[in-house]
């Protein structure tokens, strides 16, 4: 036998050996596929927000189909989304509120003081670090847009240098909120129509150096509705959990005396006409 055959038989017996092992670990080591994965991925949005906590809307899907997660906790779903989805699984399709995200601040670039001229990076995490940011105000909106920019739904909109919410644009898939350095955006129910736009736990006498419409801690709001309000370390706040929301009747019967207690059309309205001036 002369080399190029001896090469050739060789080739031949580990191409044949290479073939039996990919075959051997083909079988023992194959994941199975579930088709319903595939299903839910179709009837998901593919918006890969990761408001579920996944790391997008297949890895959700395989979530769903293991028992490991719900239809409803995809926040961008629509009711007949999560019902189809349910019906393919003969599951439950659950109850799960609405949420949507609210900026807790009334700091716009008429209310709140300029503290530095910042002229660094357009990035609220970067602009934080650099003596606190261009506002006076340690707690509000720094009005450099890292949360309009992570919002993949065009729900934010800078106004005057503040971050306002569209809710009916806001599916609550909470990346605005994994972006603001201050803490101030949460995720409340969608059928909250009152807010308190501030998020400074600082003496009211602070506050006013600061800003021209912070929350005094007046205890106003508590006063006349507990069941909707409560004052914690000198910051009123909507109690969303209590089954009793403020409306904006309320708001107008309270007579907040900074305005930071607002409707969220009031609000919305109140900083668009503030942009123009």
């Amino acid at each position: 036998m002369n080399t190029l055959e001896a090469a050739v038989l060789l080739m031949g017996v580990t191409g044949g050996i290479l073939g039996v092992v990919i075959a051997l670990a083909a079988r023992f080591f194959r994941v199975a596929h579930d088709p319903r994965v595939e299903l839910l991925i179709e009837l998901l949005p593919n918006a890969n927000c990761g408001g579920c906590g996944k790391a997008g809307c297949a890895d959700l899907a395989r979530a769903i189909v293991a028992g490991e997660a719900k239809p409803s906790d995809c926040p961008v779903s629509s009711r007949e989304a999560i019902a189809s989805m349910s019906s393919l699984l003969g599951i439950d399709p659950g109850v799960a509120e609405k949420k949507v995200a609210v900026v807790r601040c009334n700091g716009d670039a008429l209310h709140t003081k300029v503290a530095v001229n910042y002229n660094g990076v357009s990035d609220c995490a970067s602009a934080a670090l650099v003596g606190g940011g261009p506002k006076s105000c340690n707690y509000g909106c720094l009005g450099l847009s890292s949360c309009a920019r992570a919002c993949p739904f065009g729900a934010i909109e800078m106004l005057k240098n503040l971050a306002v919410v569209h809710p009916e644009l806001c599916v609550g898939c909470g990346k605005c909120v994994s972006v603001c350095p201050r803490g101030l955006i949460t995720l409340v129910p969608a059928s909250a129509q009152v807010h308190v736009y501030c998020n400074s736990p600082a003496r009211a006498a602070v506050k006013r150096k600061n800003c021209a419409s912070p929350c005094l801690g007046c205890r106003k709001c508590e006063r006349q509705s507990p069941d909707s309000f409560e004052v914690v370390n000198n910051l009123a706040r909507v109690k969303y959990s209590s089954g009793t929301l403020p409306t904006p009747e309320l708001v107008e019967a309270i007579g907040c005396p900074t305005k930071c207690l607002r409707s969220v059309s009031g609000h919305l309205e109140q900083e668009r006409k503030e942009a123009h001036e």
